[in-house]
Parts: C-alpha cells; structure tokens; sequence
C-alpha cells in the first residue's frame, strides 16, 4: 500500500470551479465576487479567457484601500499579482507545499490537461492535514509504511510551535527532533 496510488494530489483537495473575473473589470466587482461565493481570492483572465493572474483580499487592501483610491474606477489588471503561478494537478500535497513556501505565496492555479482546473490554498492543505497525520500515524503504528515514510513528517511541533519537515512521534504528540529528547525524558520521570 506504499504505492503511489495512496499518495494525496492536488487535484484531491483543489477548490473548483474557479471563480474568475476579467483584467477589465473593476475592484469593486471583484471584492463583490469574493462576498459573494466566500472567497479570498479570484483569478484574472485575458479576454480569450486565459488565466493572467491572482486578486486576494490582501491585494484590495494594500492596493486600493491603503491609497484612498476609487474602487470602481480601479481595474483588476492593475492591481493583480502576476503572473499566477500554477503546478499540476497530479503533484502531490508535499511538493504543492514546498513549492508553496519556495515561491512565497499562500495559492496555487491548479493545471490539468493544459487547463486551469482549480485552486489550491494553504487553508485547503490545513483543513486536510489532521487526516493525513492520522493516516500517517497508523500506518507507521501498524509497521505499514516502510521506514523512508514512518519519518520525515512535515508540520507544526506540538510542543514549541515550530515548523519541521522532520516531526517524530512521542507520547501521542508530533514533535521537531530538538523536542524529541524533551517529551522522552518527560516520559521517563512519570
């Protein structure tokens, strides 16, 4: 069961369908599109329907609101982010992570078939990341995962709160390795 069939995509967690708007239109039919289908972010296409890049709420804040601009009279295509930075459907949630982190930006544009299939946010793996831990856990308990997958948990330490591509299991907690040694010499005094 180590295959790579067990393996979570992009396309597994994606929101679709993605809600667009054209570089033409305004701010404030922008922000009306993120109200209405309770969004953080919308993509921006050209007029043959191309994705050209990304509006978050960020985006309103800092380049409209902060400078007392008009928003009606602000078109998206001036205050986007370009471009979108997408990756493929079939890449798995580890590396959508990494890449994530290396490029700097909190969502993806997911491509399939040469398409803009959906998006992918850094709230969507966190809404998913329980399981996978749980997933995770059992299969390293039950000696499934052979031992390359048992370590290398990447996530939040459960007790000093920092980030670790390197978690290890200890007394029912997710721990970095400088934790590790804390939690076992815990354990030993109860």
């Amino acid at each position: 069961m180590s295959g790579t069939s067990d393996k979570v995509k992009a396309k597994d967690v994606m929101s679709t369908p993605v809600i667009t708007v054209d570089e033409s239109e305004s701010s404030t039919r922008v922000s009306e599109l993120m109200v209405k289908h309770n969004i953080g972010s919308i993509i921006v296409v050209n007029r043959k329907k191309n994705p050209v890049g990304i509006i978050t709420e960020r985006d309103i804040v800092k380049r409209v609101v902060s400078r007392d601009l008009v928003p009606s009279k602000v078109k998206a295509s001036e205050i986007m982010s370009r471009p979108l930075m997408t990756i493929d459907s079939a890449t798995e949630i580890t590396d959508v992570m990494k890449r994530m982190k290396a490029s700097r930006v909190k969502r993806l544009g997911i491509i399939e078939k040469g398409n803009l299939a959906g998006i992918i946010s850094s709230s969507d793996i966190l809404r998913i990341t329980p399981a996978l831990i749980d997933i995770a856990s059992e299969k390293s308990l039950a000696g499934v995962a052979p031992e390359r997958e048992r370590v290398g948990l990447t996530g939040y330490c459960d007790q000093c709160g920092a980030w670790s591509e390197n978690l290890k299991q200890g007394d029912g907690k997710f721990v970095c390795e400088g934790c590790i040694s804390d939690v076992e010499e815990e354990n030993k005094q109860h």
